[in-house]
């Protein structure tokens, strides 16, 4: 294993548990820990963009340019996680079963959508 592999996990692995719990204490109300749940989850997001720095700059790759088609397969990530987890959320909390089926179907068809659009179609 390379170094920069061993250390882009490990410090992925660090920022997710951090982001994770952070939500967590944010939005279990038994808890009474949103302010430090925000808190918690803003590091592990800083300390997961800074292990994107960090891997990038161990590979030697150049940084990520950020442009229209960067902008635009981000905002697609975003809608089709956010339609996937409205889908399951109608599934199991609300009880409204085949809408939250018909709608987690559309979010990840939104999210297998990405490969094609960022990889490309080729023959």
């Amino acid at each position: 294993m390379k170094k920069s592999s061993l250390t882009a996990m490990v410090l992925g692995t660090v920022s997710g548990v951090l982001f994770a719990l952070g939500i967590c204490m944010a939005l279990i109300p038994e808890w009474e820990a949103f302010v430090p749940g925000i808190i918690c989850g803003c590091v592990g997001l800083l300390l997961g963009i800074i292990t994107l720095v960090v891997w990038r700059k161990m590979e030697h790759k150049e940084p990520i340019h950020i442009s229209g088609r960067t902008i635009f397969i981000a905002v697609l990530g975003i809608v089709g996680s956010l339609v996937l987890g409205a889908g399951m959320c109608l599934s199991m909390v609300w009880g409204q079963m085949v809408v939250g089926i018909v709608l987690g179907v559309v979010g990840i068809a939104v999210l297998l959508s990405l490969i094609p659009v960022i990889k490309g179609i080729k023959e």
